[in-house]
């Protein structure tokens, strides 16, 4: 299985079925897969906050729910994680594309990331950087099973050691 796959089955024996996301290239084979699957309720959002207060709502509705984002987007997510998602204990699992390291060529996102890690740990969420296949399943389903019987949040980073990184970018890069 590509590594997608392995993100999508897993999320699928979790019982994860909302996923709600802003588009990034990096992030386009989950979701293709995702908008495929009838499965998964997909759920497009204009911005990271939104797409963490979708999953906010789910949770409360009964329904397991996963953000999808990439670094720059997750500058906009600190105020929902520590007023909304952190207090009031809401499993909410991010799947985040790493953008500015390893080449990166947007100064921007080279800011961003190397902020995410720290903000992360001051509001209190766990995360884990996802760099390889053989670790992948475990890392994913030991985290979300975490999230949610300890009613926390979760960030899954998806390094560009395990996705090849941003297509986009390199084309750019090679240009």
């Amino acid at each position: 299985m590509t590594w997608s796959e392995t993100i999508l089955q897993t999320l699928k024996d979790n019982d994860v079925r909302l996923v709600t996301y802003v588009p990034d290239n990096v992030l386009t084979p989950l979701l293709r897969g995702v908008t495929a699957d009838n499965y998964f309720m997909a759920v497009g959002a204009t911005r990271e906050d939104e797409a963490l207060g979708i999953a906010a709502g789910a949770w409360m509705g009964g329904i397991k729910g996963c953000v999808m984002m990439q670094t720059s987007g997750f500058a906009v997510a600190p105020n929902t994680l520590a007023s909304l998602i952190v207090p009031f204990q809401i499993p909410a699992i991010m799947i985040i594309s790493e953008r500015g390291t390893l080449g990166e060529f947007n100064s921007g996102q080279a800011l961003v990331a190397r902020t995410m890690r720290p903000v992360l740990d001051s509001v209190a969420v766990t995360h884990h950087t996802l760099t390889d296949e053989k670790t992948l399943r475990f890392m994913v389903d030991k985290s979300i099973k975490q999230a949610v019987s300890t009613q926390a949040p979760v960030a899954l980073i998806l390094s560009p050691l395990l996705t090849g990184g941003n297509p986009v970018a390199e084309a750019k890069l090679k240009g």
